[in-house]
């Protein structure tokens, strides 16, 4: 900010001498405190419509197999407080699912208008469908009609083949839970998948795109570019689960 005010100053002065440099000064501050609010309410506007939709498309997902159990509901809640969303906000989220529930919702609709909020920002897309993975496996069980839902979301947002892989890893670890199998970390295949290599890249090539993931996806600048303060703790959750896949990957090669 205060650059732009020296500059306004200096160009000022040059023009009308001290007087100039205190209107360019302060017309320099005016330009850059619009310009900050700007961005802040566009940032703003960004993370409501971001929620919005987590939480409408959750309700379709929900409801892909004929019904939204209590389990499903209770997930719902539970993030509720996991995102700390006040009364308001949580009348807006309940408002949401049942609006993504309903027989005349259009996900398509909805989903391109994630796909845009979002642009080319496969980190922020990953956090969304974790959410939406979490909630569908919360009864226990991960219904085919929810898996179809789930990939005609991916597709839907656009992902691309790795990060299709990346779901397909996300919901064999889901259906393992679901299943009653042990949550001992993932298995190496998916682990692969979760960074987006193959089983036979360098070691090299494992780190890089480990490293690369790691900085994508680090809340500080998922918030930057429109992730809700408030999903900050899913995103912790994403980088831990890239950080396991990571270490899977690496104990299994030193074993080699």
């Amino acid at each position: 900010m205060w650059f732009v005010v020296l500059i306004g100053a200096g160009l000022g002065y040059l023009i009308g001498g001290l007087v100039g440099a205190l209107i360019g000064g302060g017309l320099g501050y005016w330009l850059v405190a619009r310009l900050r609010r700007s961005m802040l309410g566009k940032l703003a506007a960004s993370q409501a419509q971001f929620l919005s939709s987590t939480f409408a498309v959750m309700g379709c997902l929900c409801k892909a197999d004929g019904q939204v159990t209590e389990d499903e509901l209770d997930a719902s809640r539970q993030l509720w407080e996991r995102l700390r969303l006040n009364e308001t906000q949580r009348a807006r989220a309940r408002a949401d699912f049942n609006r993504g529930k309903a027989a005349d919702f259009d996900l398509d609709a909805e989903l391109a208008k994630v796909r845009s909020l979002l642009g080319s920002q496969p980190a922020l897309r990953q956090v969304f469908l974790q959410v939406q993975l979490a909630a569908i496996a919360a009864d226990g069980r991960l219904h085919p009609a929810e898996r179809e839902m789930l990939m005609r979301v991916v597709r839907g947002l656009g992902c691309s083949e790795a990060e299709i892989a990346q779901v397909e890893a996300m919901l064999h670890g889901a259906g393992q839970q679901a299943g009653g199998g042990a949550a001992s970390g993932p298995t190496l295949a998916d682990a692969y998948r979760v960074l987006g290599v193959e089983e036979d890249a360098s070691d090299a090539e494992v780190k890089k795109a480990y490293r690369r993931l790691m900085s994508q996806n680090h809340p500080d600048k998922l918030a930057a570019k429109g992730l809700p303060e408030s999903m900050r703790e899913v995103a912790k959750e994403r980088t831990s689960e890239i950080s396991n896949a990571y270490d899977r990957i690496r104990k299994a090669r030193d074993a080699a």
